[in-house]
């Protein structure tokens, strides 16, 4: 049988009049196809179907694809139905020459290739959709859907643009590649080590094809996923900031700290914070197929759908405040950073929040490919992809504030906290060892509750037109085609805002009868058996703490309560019952809409584009070009009509691309390569940052702010590439370099809003931005000194001369990308006996880069490799795999660290240092391991360790000092396989 292009997914959606139409014409013209393509019929080599097993084998086969590939490609090819080399699709990605992963509670889910995040992630040859431009996260999919991931460095004209690194394209086995009905089951279950639970995870692939003679061939397959994991994050991290150098010795000298610019490094507001997660993945891919007796073509429909669902259970553990007062073993490290120390007079502020988001995304796609004659084939499809998510966030936070009857003066409970440097996170205690945990000084302060609904869906139409013979011997083929595209993408959000406004700091905001605060003590009957104390017992078991940190042991609002929002609200429905902000109706009548936060925005494409295929013998080309238009449409509220209707205001950026691309290979010998490609490249912009809608924190400090003027990012790029084949490995090496240009940069501002005279949260006063003039936004940014400190920001607030910090990207300047990639990969079969099942598969990248600001760019480690050692005979296999990345920058503009810079500056003014709020990601190494048994033909037993070492991540400043630690959990896992 003839095998056709890999399918794509077809989903379920409300089809519009639009959809409709679209859909109508491609149905027609497919449906046309079997008697035209039944008249020029003929014999068609089929092709050959090769059975991949073992981890050798696996390699083998990628191999043999990189090597036949006129583009520059790597890839993974799953070891035996279902099973890829890694239980996740990022995780296994990062064994690949160039790439890296990014990680949530220590699960992989986006890639970074040659340093660039920007990257496209398709189904088959399709877009996806997810929570960005990019398509669909890669935890979101299960690894046991896919036959090969290939990712692809350097494009070529037909394939859809929209990748800056490169396009990631995960394939799924197709019914009529099946010689034979097949059933695939595999059973596991994950021990996560923070949570000490152990998860089930469930798949299953069924698929068969028969034949009917002159009615053709029927395929059909369906996979099966289902998992339900209990993980864990523990994170500590201090605000750092500069402060003009002090006397630590007490002689009433200046001691000089050795940080720049004659500032010393502080760290305040330790925080600790644990977040437990349940993620339930549900998924299930359908793909029908039929070709006709001629076998000269095939229709396909491909249904693909995931749910996530789950919740999130975490708790929040600050303090902030304080004045530094250095000790007899208080000294000066590295950079200025002071070490051991009191801060006289914080105070703890405990938080217990859930924020976590529900999808639902859907792929659908019905499509065909035909021999019309010997020398043009034509393919089309439709598709759809949708992607709804819900972002689900609530807090209910304490305050210490000293047991006392209804008044009007009510008092901070303050205490001295001391640190203690070493190995691992610091010691921390406090004078008043019962801070966290007495129900004397701990009153409910604010409970916040909002919702975040996402949608985004597009439909795509496509036709392709292949010519084989155009009459010119060195004229391999000619492609060309035409893309069309409709997007539309819609964000609301609602806040809890009974009787018009949120519920913040109402413990000094409501009233009793007699016009006085009562705040209600955590002790109180209305909350018995809705509080814990916490400590949990492996609580940064990697990492280390240096001795005794209160911070651990805590007494809070149950989060497994939070995670009901009805029974907390109800519950804070009782608290302010008898007070001035008193509550009436349910959860949902509350819910107030944030006109502020609409985003509303239509995309729609074209693209054209010409590709020809030469063939000079020993040397082989793809060039040409693709065409796009883009029309864009961006709405946010304008008003409110009389009948509560949203009055809108639409911006609107239309502009055109020509990419241009080459790919030339030239066979050196018969097992050496030499590649060149070059390329435009462009990424539209996100969404959010596509739209001039604020989003702004619940404390009426920070927010964002899009913009639908930005233009894509554009990217020119050149890759010469050589590699050497032998009968057992390869060996190659890659050198890169991409000019990006149209960067996007964090402009910021000062936003004046009404708004924060009564709702802004002062706490963290040095993080409020000043007005010059009361209700006049303004560009250049002012905090606080701290000679000036709080009272002077309170002081400001009320005369509505403190606004609101708003990031906002614009368009910058150009940069660059330049890099090298080494890869081998050996079995040693000619090793004897016992040793001949022993190989290794490893690859090392070396990339740097610069932004306009002179930084780096963001997430581009200058060194990275990656190491796989293992063996296998016949029935069993072992692996040992190992990846190591440098030192990169992950953030900028980081709020906890926003002052600190290579100038010592003290200023969060990006123009006067670049480097301020730079946030580093350390150097970090991770081991994993897999094993596995086959029983016989038909089944297999398997065993896999993720963080085998328990590796912890640390984020540091511009200077150099540890601001934040971050572990997740060990997993462990064991399960059996079976096929039939």
């Amino acid at each position: 049988m003839k095998l056709n292009k890999i399918s794509e997914l077809f989903s379920g959606a409300k089809y519009r009049a639009s959809n409709i139409a679209l859909f109508g014409a491609a149905l027609t013209s497919m449906l046309a196809l079997p008697a035209i393509a039944e008249e020029t019929a003929n014999d068609q080599e089929n092709i050959e179907v090769i059975q991949v097993r073992g981890i050798f084998g696996s390699l083998k086969q990628a191999n043999l694809m990189k090597r036949t590939d006129a583009r520059i490609v790597d890839a993974i090819v799953a070891e035996d139905i279902g099973k890829l080399p890694d239980a996740n699709i990022a995780e296994a990605l990062q064994r690949i020459p160039g790439v890296s992963i990014e990680s949530d509670f220590g699960v992989g889910q986006n890639v970074t290739i040659r340093g660039v995040t920007e990257n496209l992630i398709l189904l088959n040859g399709r877009s996806t959709a997810g929570p960005g431009r990019g398509g669909i996260s890669l935890d979101d999919f299960p690894s046991s859907f896919l036959k090969t991931v290939e990712v692809i460095k350097s494009p070529t004209p037909e394939m859809i643009e929209g990748a800056l690194g490169g396009t990631v394209n995960m394939q799924t086995i197709r019914p009529l590649e099946l010689s034979e009905p097949l059933i695939a089951v595999s059973l596991e279950g994950e021990y996560a080590d923070k949570t000490e639970n152990t998860a089930p995870k469930f798949s299953a692939g069924l698929g068969n094809n028969w034949d009917f003679g002159e009615s053709g061939t029927f395929g059909a397959s369906v996979n099966l996923s289902y998992m339900d994991r209990e993980i864990r994050r523990d994170e500590y991290f201090n605000k750092i900031d500069l402060q003009d150098n002090i006397d630590i010795d007490g002689d009433g000298i200046v001691d000089d700290s050795g940080g720049p610019n004659g500032k010393y490094q502080r760290k305040t507001q330790s925080t600790n914070e644990q977040k437990t997660e349940e993620r339930e993945r549900t998924a299930y891919g359908l793909s029908l197929q039929w070709a006709p007796e001629s076998e000269n073509g095939n229709i396909y429909l491909d249904f693909n759908a995931t749910k996530l669902d789950g919740g999130q259970a975490a708790y929040s553990i600050l303090d902030v405040g304080g004045s530094v007062e250095a000790r007899s073993d208080s000294y000066y490290g590295h950079n200025g950073l002071l070490h051991n120390y009191d801060l006289v007079g914080a105070f703890v502020i405990p938080k217990t929040w859930s924020d976590f988001t529900t999808s639902d995304t859907t792929s659908h796609a019905i499509g065909t490919e035909w021999n019309l004659t010997d020398t043009i084939e034509f393919s089309a499809e439709y598709s759809i992809s949708k992607a709804d998510e819900l972002q689900t966030a609530s807090e209910f936070n304490l305050r210490p504030i000293e047991r006392t009857d209804p008044t009007l003066d009510l008092v901070t409970h303050t205490t001295t906290s001391s640190f203690y440097t070493g190995s691992g996170i610091p010691g921390y205690t406090y004078a008043d060892s019962e801070v966290l945990t007495n129900p004397d000084n701990l009153v409910f302060r604010e409970f916040f509750h909002k919702t975040i609904q996402k949608d985004n869906e597009e439909q795509a139409l496509r036709f392709d037109f292949n010519f084989t013979d155009v009459g010119v011997d060195w004229i391999a083929a000619v492609k060309t085609g035409m893309r069309f595209t409709d997007r539309d993408f819609k964000s609301t959000r609602f806040d809890l805002m009974p009787n018009g406004s949120t519920l913040k700091d109402s413990y000094k905001k409501a009233k009793n009868a007699d016009g006085l605060f009562a705040p209600v003590w955590i002790d109180d009957p209305i909350l018995a058996g809705t509080f814990k104390t916490v400590n949990l017992n492996n609580s940064f078991n990697q990492t280390g703490i240096n001795g005794q940190n209160d911070l651990m042991t805590y007494h809070v609002y149950d989060a497994e309560r939070l995670k009901d929002a009805n029974a907390t609200y109800e519950l804070v429905k009782q608290i302010l019952a008898h007070t001035d902000y008193a509550m009436t109706g349910s959860l949902a009548d509350n819910m107030v809409e944030s006109s502020g936060a609409y985003q509303q925005i239509n995309e729609k494409t074209q693209a054209l584009y010409a590709q020809f295929h030469l063939d000079f013998e020993d040397l082989q080309a793809v060039f040409g070009g693709r065409y796009i238009r883009t029309e864009l449409e961006s709405s946010v509220v304008d008003s409110i009509d009389a009948d509560g209707n949203k009055v809108l205001t639409t911006g609107k950026n239309d502009y055109n691309d020509f990419l241009p691309s080459l790919n030339v290979t030239y066979n050196i010998n018969e097992s050496t390569l030499a590649r060149f490609a070059a390329a435009k490249v462009m990424r539209r912009a996100d969404f959010d940052q596509l739209s001039p809608a604020l989003d702004i924190d619940n404390s009426l400090v920070t927010g964002t702010q899009g913009s639908y003027k930005l233009d894509p990012y554009r990217v020119t790029q050149y890759d010469l590439s050589l590699e050497h084949y032998f009968e057992d490995g390869l060996m190659s090496a890659a050198i890169f370099y991409k000019d990006v240009n149209s960067f996007t940069e964090t402009g910021r501002s000062c936003l004046a809003d009404s708004s924060t005279i009564e709702g802004q949260n002062t706490t963290e006063w040095g993080n409020i931005c000043l007005l010059d003039t009361a209700g006049q936004s303004q560009s250049e940014i002012n905090f606080a000194t701290e000679a000036q400190g709080q009272a002077y920001v309170d002081a400001a607030k009320a005369t509505g001369n403190t606004g609101i910090l708003i990031d906002t990207e614009v368009n910058g300047g150009s940069g660059t990308v330049k890099g090298l990639e080494l890869a081998y990969m050996q079995q040693f079969t000619f090793l004897p006996d016992f040793w001949s099942g022993f190989g290794v598969n490893a690859n090392y990248t070396y990339a740097d880069s610069e932004q306009p600001d002179g930084n780096p760019l963001l997430k581009i480690s200058k060194h990275s490799a990656n190491a796989q050692f293992y063996w296998e005979n016949e029935d069993l296999q072992f692996r040992i795999a190992y990846n190591w990345r440098d030192r990169y920058l992950d953030d900028q503009v980081v709020k906890r660290v926003q002052t600190v810079g290579a100038l010592g500056l003290n200023t969060a003014d990006t123009e006067a240092d670049p480097t301020v709020g730079n946030s580093y990601r350390e150097a970090r190494g991770q081991v994993d391991f897999s094993a596995s048994w086959d029983i016989n033909e038909s089944f297999t037993v398997f065993a896999n360790a993720v963080n085998l070492l328990g590796e912890p991540i640390e984020e540091t400043t511009e200077l150099g000092s540890v601001w934040n630690y971050s572990e997740a959990d060990r997993r462990y896992s064991v399960g059996v396989r079976a096929k039939f």
